[in-house]
């Protein structure tokens, strides 16, 4: 691992693995999640997506013959052409994630990095105490830090 350079795919394959392993990646996706549902950008999305497939079987007649799996698949369709999603999915990204990169998200991962570089050593940097963190990644303070 010191032998290689920054960048080096292998060593940035390492430090992914280690993050996941540390269970990163997933207290992220579960913070994010928790906020989805209450912004602007997926209400929006939600009350597009659910008026164009209404629109689009308000044009169908219900019968016990009518193929539904075929219909499902053939609304899927034409959502995903429409682009709705990926203009949805952007909005909803800017206003969930985008917020949490700097000060959430970097400095967790900043930390891990620094951890999984050099293990046993710390750096001389003060407490976060001004930034949020994750409730359930653990922080082994420097034993020069005093609370």
């Amino acid at each position: 691992m010191a032998g290689l350079p920054p960048g080096d795919p292998q060593l940035v394959s390492m430090i992914v693995n280690h993050l996941k392993t540390q269970g990163l990646f997933d207290q992220f996706r579960r913070d994010c999640l928790a906020d989805v549902d209450t912004k602007p950008a997926y209400l929006n999305l939600k009350q597009r997506v659910d008026n164009f497939v209404s629109n689009h079987l308000s044009n169908h007649t219900w019968s016990p013959h009518l193929n539904k799996n075929q219909l499902r698949n053939n609304i899927r369709q034409l959502v995903l052409q429409s682009g709705m999603l990926e203009q949805g999915v952007d909005r909803i990204v800017a206003q969930v994630v985008d917020p949490k990169i700097n000060h959430i998200f970097r400095p967790q991962v900043e930390r891990v990095v620094r951890e999984f570089l050099s293990p046993g050593s710390c750096s001389e940097e003060p407490p976060p105490q001004h930034r949020r963190q994750l409730p359930l990644l653990p922080s082994t303070p420097c034993p020069s830090w005093t609370p």
